[in-house]
C-alpha cells in the first residue's frame, strides 16, 4: 500500500505572479506587432507558469484606457476545467472576460484627445488593483505564495497618473513586492523603470516582438528564489523624471514645496496641495494670516 505524498507547504519557490496587460486599442492600432499575435505567446507564457509548480497562481489585470478590471484568476473555481470542451480554461475563460472588457472600455472612451496623440493606458488602476488582491493573499495566512507584478506595457507614461503612480510603487517596496517591466512600446517608461528598481524588479524591453515568449520564459518566469542564483538583465539607465503637480508634466527642473513635496513646473506663490506659502518666512506667513482674520 502505498501513501499519498504529503500537501507541500508554500515556500519561496510558489509563486503568485499578478500581469497587467495593456489593452489600450489606441497604441495597438499603430503598432506593427499585432495584438493577437501578442496575446497568444502571452498565454503561452502563463501557461508555463502554471505547469512549473502546482501551487503556483496566476492572476491578469486588463489594463484600458478608462478602466481596468480583473479577466483571469487561476484560483477561481470555473478556472480548474475547460469551459466549452476544446481548449483549455486559462484561454477560453480569459479570451471571454478580455473581449467583454475592451467593449466596454470602448464604450468609455472620449473623443477627446489631441488629434495624432495616443492616449495613455490606466496603469496605475491596475497597479493599485495588483496590491489589493497581493494583501487579500497576506490576509489570508502565513503561508502564501511569493507574490509579484509584472506589468506588460506598450502604451507611454501618463503624467497626470504620475502621484498614483508613485503610492502604488512605494506600497509595493513597503510590502516587499517586486514589479518587473516588460515593456514593449518604442521607448522605455520611465514610470516602469522606477518602479522596477525602487521595487528591485526587473525592466526589460524585447528587442525583437517576434521572439517574446522566449523573453518570458528566460527573464520573467523565474521565481524570486531561483533569481538569486541567476544573472538577469540589468537596466542600464533609470529615468527619474518626475511629473509636475500643476500641469502634470514631464520636467528635469522644477520647485518642490518643503512642506508635502509638490512638484511644481513654475514659481507659486502658494503651494496648491497644501496651501504653503512661497518666499514668506513663517512669522510673516503667521503676521499675514493673523491679519486675515481679523478683517473676517
Amino acid at each position: 500500500m502505498t501513501t499519498s505524498a504529503p500537501s507541500k507547504n508554500y515556500a519561496d519557490d510558489v509563486s503568485l505572479l499578478v500581469v497587467t496587460l495593456d489593452t489600450n486599442p489606441f497604441f495597438w492600432s499603430s503598432f506593427p506587432f499585432h495584438f493577437s499575435e501578442f496575446l497568444s505567446q502571452v498565454l503561452a507564457f502563463l501557461n508555463s507558469i502554471l505547469l512549473l509548480g502546482q501551487l503556483n497562481q496566476v492572476v491578469v489585470i486588463a489594463t484600458g484606457c478608462n478602466s481596468c478590471s480583473y479577466v483571469y484568476d487561476s484560483a477561481s473555481d470555473k478556472n480548474h476545467a475547460s469551459t466549452n470542451g476544446t481548449m483549455p480554461a486559462i484561454y477560453s475563460n480569459l479570451l471571454h472576460n478580455l473581449d467583454e472588457f475592451v467593449a466596454k472600455d470602448q464604450q468609455l472612451t472620449t473623443p477627446h484627445h489631441k488629434p495624432g496623440t495616443i492616449p495613455s493606458s490606466l496603469l496605475s488602476g491596475a497597479l493599485s488593483m495588483a496590491l489589493c488582491y497581493i494583501q487579500r493573499a497576506f490576509r489570508s495566512g502565513p503561508m502564501h505564495p511569493q507574490p509579484r507584478i509584472l506589468c506588460l506595457q506598450g502604451s507611454t507614461d501618463g503624467p497626470e497618473q504620475y502621484v498614483a503612480i508613485m503610492n502604488a510603487i512605494f506600497s509595493a517596496q513597503r510590502s516587499v513586492v517586486p514589479v518587473d517591466s516588460c515593456f514593449i512600446g518604442s521607448n522605455n517608461s520611465a514610470f516602469l523603470q522606477q518602479a522596477s528598481y525602487i521595487t528591485g524588479g526587473i525592466y526589460y524591453r524585447p528587442p525583437q516582438m517576434e521572439g517574446l515568449f522566449q523573453y518570458l520564459s528566460t527573464v520573467f518566469a523565474t521565481d524570486l528564489h531561483s533569481r538569486e542564483f541567476l544573472r538577469l538583465p540589468k537596466s542600464l539607465g533609470v529615468d527619474f523624471r518626475a511629473s509636475c503637480f500643476c500641469h502634470k508634466q514631464t520636467i528635469d527642473m522644477g520647485y518642490v514645496c518643503s512642506v508635502c513635496l509638490s512638484i511644481f513646473c513654475e514659481h507659486h506663490d502658494k503651494c496648491s496641495t497644501c496651501s504653503s506659502v512661497f518666499g514668506q518666512t513663517q512669522s510673516e506667513a503667521a503676521s499675514e494670516e493673523n491679519r486675515k482674520r481679523k478683517a473676517c
